[in-house]
């Protein structure tokens, strides 16, 4: 028996995740600067971490209900409210996951079959696609480019969908590029999708961190609220990456059939860091102002750090990363990345690792301290003298 023969095609012909790569090689050297890792580098704030232990000592170690504790999930309605507008009952709207990311991945497969299509605006989060094609469905890449700001336009979406199209992944604020939308460019999106037989999959995880204005959910407008799902969760906003939680919020019947694969594939979300989390909804606002102020901070010295250097840099609204155009010293953005770990002990990511369309780009994630990040944009300008054409 050949074992690589019975592992299911869509899997074998599935690329690994284009940024394991550098992580791997990191682990085998010393001296780096990582700009890297889509982390927060804070630690979780001390309430919510002391929250999860309290827990812990008091013996609640058993499981939670499928879709997470009833505390947990009106501290989520709660918050969303208050802070986006919008509103979600939480005895059957919001489901509690493992991650954005299973939320991400219940979704898709909740909805798509074969022959269905997903659009998916790149350069963005690497697991859409892979989601997509698990699921059996086709992803539809619409490019995003620099001259419009990364983001998703009236024209691009309407040439994109088909009678096939099942969802239309929003991922803003984005990962790699940073762009936001407004609500008036959501509204534009809004009048195309509306009248539509479409999904909108919103992908919410960096809603805290948008710097310019406050975000706006594209559940916020009644048109398309019943057919929009917002992911969302702990691990950008509370630095609560290793606690593993998120959720996800929609109507009801879309949230029961995501439960349904949830309850048979996870059964709950890990429950002391849901403790942990119900005490960063009730008590963590300050901290969170603090980090993203942080952040905030931190972009300004990427932002004008590879400027300075000469690399066109679009200067990104949200998230935690900056997208530096490398396309001047003539490299592709992995032989880029590759060359500046090796010769100048620099992490970053390829752009090419977020989609065809990132190529000539790298992401350079900002959630590190400020000696790093002078440190790294010195070591990347000393690498740039030496290959500038």
């Amino acid at each position: 028996m050949i074992l690589e023969d019975m592992i299911v095609d869509k899997v074998k012909k599935m690329p690994p995740s284009g940024i394991r790569k550098y992580f791997d090689m990191v682990n085998e050297m010393e001296g780096v600067i990582s700009l890297g890792v889509g982390e927060p580098d804070f630690v979780t704030p001390w309430n919510i971490t002391e929250a999860g232990i309290y827990s812990l000592e008091k013996g609640h170690t058993h499981y939670s209900s499928n879709a997470g504790f009833i505390e947990l999930r009106n501290e989520i309605s709660n918050y969303l409210y208050r802070k986006f507008d919008i509103s979600y009952n939480p005895d059957n709207e919001i489901l509690v996951t493992v991650g954005g990311s299973e939320g991400i991945d219940l979704a898709i497969r909740a909805l798509v079959e074969e022959g269905d299509e997903v659009i998916i605006p790149e350069p963005s989060f690497v697991a859409y696609k892979g989601c997509t094609a698990f699921a059996g469905g086709t992803p539809v890449i619409i490019n995003l480019k620099e001259e419009n700001n990364f983001k998703l336009t009236k024209e691009q979406l309407e040439e994109a969908i088909t009678e096939k199209t099942k969802i239309v992944i929003l991922p803003f604020p984005n990962n790699p590029t940073g762009a936001i939308m407004t609500r008036d460019e959501l509204k534009e999106i809004v009048d195309v999708l509306k009248d539509k037989n479409v999904i909108i999959l919103s992908d919410e995880i960096y809603a805290e961190l948008s710097y310019d204005k406050p975000h706006v959910s594209i559940a916020s407008f009644e048109e398309v609220k019943d057919k929009t799902i917002v992911i969302n969760g702990f691990s950008k906003a509370y630095a609560m990456t290793g606690w593993r939680l998120g959720y996800a919020c929609g109507d009801k019947a879309i949230i029961q059939a995501m439960k349904k694969i949830h309850q048979y594939g996870i059964m709950c979300s890990p429950t002391t860091a849901q403790y942990a989390a119900i005490e960063g909804l009730k008590n963590g606002d300050e901290s969170v102002r603090k980090m993203s102020n942080e952040y905030n901070r931190r972009r300004r010295i990427l932002v004008e750090g590879f400027r300075e250097m000469g690399l066109s840099c679009f200067e990104p609204l949200g998230a935690l990363y900056v997208f530096p155009c490398i396309k001047s010293t003539g490299m592709t953005s992995d032989e880029f990345c590759e060359k500046l770990l090796m010769e100048e002990k620099v992490l970053a990511v390829p752009g090419s690792a977020f989609g065809e369309c990132g190529e000539g780009y790298i992401r350079a994630c900002y959630a590190s301290s400020t000696e790093d990040l002078i440190e790294g944009i010195r070591r990347i300008r000393k690498f740039i003298e030496k290959y500038k054409k």
